[in-house]
């Protein structure tokens, strides 16, 4: 509507109120370009022709004079009612105007009252201003465009009606048509913002509705998921919350009731209270960890390293806890190698790899690792023998606090190991992935491509 009101106005504008000026403006330009034209050709074969032409062309009376004043050429076409020729010429009084002027071309409009009309009269000089060749006389009629103007008044009003009308009834169907997908939307995300996060989004006939509708029903697929995780999460720190918490207060109370004198009782359940105190201080460590990692807060230190003498140090460390549970980690390493990234972090994402599993290894309660080296990186396999993870689960497995229900002892740990291996690993631009076979166990990996190239021992303490 706005832009046929745009149209109409302009219509208006152009058509009816500025019709006369542009009219005459437009006649003046011609008859200054006709000018141009013959003051430039003065003198050439068949000057006769070109008056001719020019003043048939532009409806003028012309009339070139040469320095003395007598006619050379002459072209009437508006009969008696021209001003520059007949028995009421006032071709002198032009000339003379023009003669009294500094400038070398005049023009005005001239009232006619024979054609009742204003005329427009140019005289120009041709050749030197100061010491011309001759005169040029040029004289056409303003017609009166009124009665113009009135016919096209007339059909503009009834033009402009009609397209006001079309337009309102395009606009009404064109508003339906945006506005009726876009009401869906509105209702099916008042759906979603009341807690239905399985509605649907439909689309339009617009490629951009469409779009909109394909990204609110995945939005919607997200925050159920999200939603999902949430409740997840508190049931999970919750459970991990009370378990060692009620403990804790059970065996309080036993040492307080029954072995506060018996020495060797009191020890052990003052040992189960320092574990589970361990538990919680480790619960509360790895979510605050987390929570700064994913805000940005926790910065990376950089170090240069050998990752083959990181991963045996770290294996030897579980071998007193790999004989008391029962369960053996083979390390199978390839060539020194050295790398550069932040070495606490790499530790905690092997640590919770090798727990991970731990967890979740099959009945030989075996455990293997491997160090791949590459052209361009390090590549870190932590296999297990359990009983795998469905295709679904895959890509879940590395989200905040999602946990398997296939682990088959006591965790180590506290459900956030994965999320932190994701965080850190991210972190450092790291490719990792798992993959899995049911009934066969899984393979976590991450690859450190921040490798250096072989230094020849001692060639860097003389570089130095």
């Amino acid at each position: 509507m706005l832009f046929a009101a745009i149209v109409f106005i302009m219509l208006w504008l152009f058509q009816i109120v500025f019709l006369e000026n542009f009219y005459e403006r437009m006649k003046i330009q011609d008859v200054k370009q006709a000018a141009m034209t013959l003051i430039s050709n003065f003198g050439e074969e068949d000057y006769s022709s070109l008056v001719e032409n020019i003043a048939i062309d532009n409806d003028l009376c012309v009339e070139i004079d040469d320095k003395y004043g007598r006619v050379l050429y002459s072209r009437d076409t508006m009969g008696k009612s021209c001003l520059i020729h007949g028995p009421d010429s006032q071709r002198s009084a032009f000339l003379r105007k023009l003669a009294n002027s500094s400038k070398r071309a005049i023009y005005f409009k001239k009232y006619n009252a024979k054609i009742s009309s204003d005329t427009i009269v140019l005289a120009a000089k041709i050749g030197s201003e100061d010491n011309p060749d001759g005169y040029i006389l040029l004289n056409t009629p303003l017609i009166p465009i009124g009665s113009t103007a009135s016919i096209m008044k007339r059909q503009l009003i009834l033009i402009s009606v009609l397209l006001i009308i079309i337009s309102i009834i395009i606009s009404f169907f064109m508003a339906r048509r945006i506005a009726k997908p876009i009401s869906r939307i509105t209702k099916s995300a008042e759906q979603l913002a009341a807690g239905n996060y399985s509605v649907e989004f439909e689309g339009g006939d617009y490629s951009e509705i469409n779009q909109l509708a394909s990204t609110l029903t995945y939005a919607g697929q997200e925050i159920s998921r999200v939603d999902t995780l949430q409740r997840d999460l508190i049931a999970n720190v919750s459970h991990d919350l009370r378990t060692p918490l009620t403990m804790l207060k059970a065996y309080a109370e036993m040492i307080r009731d029954l072995s506060g004198d018996n020495p060797q009782k009191r020890n052990e359940h003052l040992e189960i209270i320092i574990d589970e105190t361990d538990r919680l201080a480790l619960l509360v460590s790895d979510m605050l960890d987390l929570s700064k990692m994913e805000s940005g807060s926790q910065k990376l230190n950089y170090s240069e390293f050998n990752i083959k003498s990181l991963l045996e140090d770290i294996v030897s460390r579980y071998k007193g806890l790999s004989k008391k549970r029962d369960y053996e980690i083979e390390l199978t390493t390839d060539e020194e190698m050295t790398v550069r990234c932040d070495v606490i972090k790499i530790q905690q994402v092997i640590y919770n790899l090798i727990n991970n599993a731990i967890n979740y290894t099959g009945a030989d309660n075996k455990v293997f690792i491997r160090q791949i080296n590459k052209e361009n990186c390090v590549r870190i396999e932590f296999s297990d023998t359990g009983e795998g993870i469905s295709e679904d689960k895959i890509k879940l497995i590395f989200d905040k606090y999602y946990r398997s229900e296939n682990h088959k002892r006591e965790v180590v740990g506290t459900g956030l190991g994965l999320t932190i291996v994701k965080a850190v690993l991210k972190m450092h631009g790291y490719n990792f992935g798992v993959s899995s076979t049911i009934g066969k166990g899984s393979t976590f990996w991450f690859e450190i491509s921040d490798i250096l190239p072989d230094v020849v021992p001692g060639e860097t303490e003389k570089e130095e």
